[in-house]
């Protein structure tokens, strides 16, 4: 059997000597090619089985010509390769036929597993019609964490799988709903979004499911649930950890079943949507807790999709905070840049709340910075109010008061002590969180005179997150809670 043949399309001599070196090593036969004309002549004249292509090429962009590739030779597998790491190069890449894409720099055996799987699956036609209005980057990072967030996004949005998006909260969960909305094959139907921990959980089966006329006291009108206004489209389930068990029950029968009733109503509805959830908790400790049905968490978890945390792809600190100062001016306010020293100090701290407290921050320095460039002494000043601590020269993230180790180390000291010789029960981090959370849930609610949003704000996470672990630490209410 002859090797298979790739055609490699690169203008950087040096790269196309180096995958020429590793393909030819792999078994294959390669021609390469620094232009986008010798390519095309090629597939013109049905050469090769597999194209292999930088998508920036001296004379043509080889997004421009992957249309005529796929219209010509349709069952040609071709992999993009691009040193423009956004989400939009991803989505572009997929929608436009490629069968996918290797953001620069990657592991030379990553190509390898990839040329060797499109060659397997070279009979499976893959023709996506292309993406409408693609000006706007609704996701921002260039880092290795956010690139394969783009490709797992970029092969979803042609499917209707259900997806379960995992992170810590403020790290963009509801964005990355929208972008597998807006560029999936849904993308016309509705977006309905809905935050389990925000609906009283007496309400929560009559939000997603509606309810009839007379269902219960109050119930004066039907009224449609939070599935019948996404008919066609997608429901965000976020927060999916805070739903109660009963709702989960419910749920569950939608997913299995493709049917609900609502609340006080007889006759099944069809259900005609895709579910993404998102949470911030482990669902598998409170299926062990008895929180959350094992069953459900199987169904909504066919592809889950985990967040980095900011302090995970810090390098994309600068274009974040350059494109929330764009959108500050958006919204009014005067144009102002960011030196970079000012730079080095957002990247040098730890970001309990994630890219939310970044918007928060830059939104703050663009409204009271006085000069028309923000200096590093601004954001400190910022930083050094805000409570968490910067990272430290070892990057640590260990700046914490002497006074908060002394106390977990006591704490951990009659923990460790209490069981002797023995090792202590699973539960440690639950235990120490339960002891300490609380006290600084209090401390904070009344330093900020029992004002939940700016509670919030100091503690870096958002205000339905406080709200739900008030109710869970029994939080008595401060004058003046809101």
């Amino acid at each position: 059997m002859s090797a298979k043949t790739i055609l490699l399309a690169d203008d950087d001599s040096a790269i196309r000597t180096v995958l020429t070196q590793a393909l030819t090593r792999a078994g294959y036969s390669v021609r390469s090619t620094a232009t986008a004309t010798a390519l095309w002549r090629w597939v013109q004249e049905g050469q090769g089985d597999i194209i292999v292509t930088d998508v920036v090429l001296p004379d043509e962009n080889a997004f421009e010509m992957l249309p005529r590739i796929k219209k010509l030779r349709p069952k040609i597998p071709v992999i993009v390769m691009s040193a423009q790491n956004t989400i939009m190069t991803a989505i572009r890449s997929t929608e436009l036929g490629a069968y996918d894409y290797l953001p620069k720099p990657f592991d030379l055996n990553v190509l390898l597993q990839t040329v060797a799987r499109a060659l397997e699956q070279v009979n499976k036609p893959n023709l996506p019609k292309p993406i409408e209005n693609s000006e706007n980057l609704p996701i921002i990072g260039r880092s290795s964490a956010m690139q394969e967030i783009y490709r797992v996004i970029a092969r979803l949005t042609q499917t209707d799988l259900t997806v379960t998006i995992i992170g810590e909260s403020g790290t963009g969960k509801e964005l990355v709903a929208r972008a597998l909305h807006d560029f999936g094959r849904r993308k016309r139907g509705p977006f309905v979004a809905v935050n389990m921990a925000a609906i009283p959980r007496e309400l929560i089966e009559s939000e997603l499911f509606g309810h009839e006329k007379g269902a219960f006291t109050g119930a004066s009108n039907r009224m449609p649930g939070r599935f019948e206004q996404a008919e066609g489209g997608t429901l965000f389930l976020d927060e999916i950890g805070d739903m109660p068990l009963e709702a989960q029950t419910r749920l569950l029968r939608v997913l299995q079943q493709g049917e609900y009733t609502s609340v006080g109503g007889n006759a099944p509805i069809k259900a005609n949507v895709r579910i993404i959830a998102a949470t911030h908790r482990d669902l598998r400790q409170l299926i062990g807790q008895g929180q959350f049905r094992e069953d459900l968490f199987f169904r909504l978890n066919v592809v889950p999709l985990r967040l980095p945390s900011l302090r995970d792809r810090v390098e994309d600190i600068p274009d974040l905070a350059r494109h929330f100062l764009n959108t500050a001016v958006k919204d009014g306010l005067p144009p102002k840049d960011i030196s970079p020293e000012a730079v080095d100090a957002l990247k040098s701290y730890r970001w309990p709340g994630n890219v939310r407290e970044l918007e928060n921050l830059m939104k703050r320095l663009m409204a009271m910075e006085i000069d028309d460039t923000i200096g590093a002494a601004s954001v400190n000043a910022e930083l050094a109010g805000s409570g968490p601590s910067p990272v430290n020269s070892e990057g640590s993230g260990s700046d914490t008061p002497d006074s908060v180790i002394e106390f977990m180390e006591r704490h951990l000291a009659r923990y460790f002590t209490a069981f002797g010789e023995s090792m202590p029960p699973a539960g440690l981090y639950d235990r120490i969180l339960n002891d300490v959370e609380p006290p600084l849930l209090r401390a904070v609610l009344s330093a900020t005179k029992g004002n939940q949003l700016k509670a919030a704000e100091v503690l870096g996470i958002n205000r339905n997150t406080l709200r739900v672990k008030i109710r869970q630490h029994q939080i008595k209410a401060l004058r003046g809670f809101s």
